[in-house]
């Protein structure tokens, strides 16, 4: 039963990137981000603004670290999704997600000086020349032709921007309870999104975008961390972090069910390749340059 706390989290989150996409036609992205924030703020602050406000001198010591890391995750992250959803598919949003642990390690590398492995090293070729398919629709020369569309350029920042969050997560390592934490972050997250929602032209709520920002809020921000943290709990780390590369999985098919996206066979070929990429990086795990030793007489 322990497995399903990781499994229920990702598969919130590939629903997520399904409602980030339905949201493009439905609401402002500068409106869905600052409301999905501001709507987990709300929730939270009962249950978690008295240990804070105990916790302060913490805060206080780390307040640039916590307004960095919600400047990561909830400000760039999931808003440059939102502007991305309004050119690129949500299948593509899922692939391009299931590369942050792949990109994770590979930041890992320069601020945390972590040892790169043969799997990194294969990893990072299959999972580029996955990316290139994909982003070519199978016809790479086109990228010399036309270069990269803005839509799929935002969505690997925003991955690149997640990936950097949790390695900065790790190096910190700020003195805080993890809700704690995620709650002082969210808190800068919503101050540094209201200006560009008070510069939005239509910040409407209605009938029809309620629903998305209630599930991006709810079950996406707050349902979804608890469950990942519970998992990582109960299996540690390394096993769950496995349960990720279900996340492109349950996107297409989600997408491909009630979005009615089309399934092609460059998503195919360029989302496994690139989904080996991530896995061969997370298993295999020989130190590059290891050098065989040797009897010397």
């Amino acid at each position: 039963m322990n497995v399903l706390f990781p499994l229920l989290a990702v598969l919130i989150w590939s629903i997520n990137a399904v409602v980030s996409k339905v949201s493009a036609t439905a609401i402002d992205p500068a409106a869905i981000s600052f409301y999905r924030w501001a709507l987990a703020l709300i929730v939270l602050t009962p249950f978690v603004l008295p240990g804070a406000i105990r916790n302060w001198p913490a805060i206080r010591a780390n307040w640039w670290k916590l307004m960095i890391l919600g400047l990561l995750g909830m400000v760039l992250y999931q808003s440059l999704a939102y502007y991305a959803a309004h050119s690129v598919s949500a299948l593509f949003m899922g692939i391009l997600n299931s590369l942050i642990p792949l990109l994770t390690v590979l930041i890992g590398i320069f601020v945390l000086r972590v040892a790169p492995t043969v799997g990194i090293a294969l990893g990072s070729i299959l999972s580029l020349g996955g990316l290139v398919w994909l982003v070519s629709a199978g016809q790479p020369g086109l990228l010399l032709q036309h270069g990269i569309g803005k839509g799929e350029l935002m969505m690997f920042a925003a991955s690149a921007s997640y990936a950097l969050y949790g390695v900065l997560t790790k190096r910190w390592a700020i003195p805080l309870p993890n809700w704690q934490s995620l709650y002082v972050q969210i808190v800068f997250g919503v101050v540094l999104l209201l200006p560009n929602f008070l510069m939005a032209q239509d910040v409407q709520l209605t009938s029809q975008n309620i629903p998305l920002v209630l599930f991006a809020g709810i079950p996406a921000s707050i349902a979804a961390p608890f469950l990942w943290i519970q998992g990582v709990m109960r299996l540690g780390a390394n096993k769950a972090s496995i349960f990720m590369n279900l996340a492109p999985v349950f996107t297409a098919i989600i997408a491909v069910l009630f979005l009615h996206e089309q399934l092609h066979s460059y998503h195919l070929i360029g989302g496994g390749v690139a989904l080996l990429g991530v896995i061969l990086s997370q298993r295999l795990r020989t130190p590059l340059g290891r050098r065989k030793s040797t009897v010397t007489p």
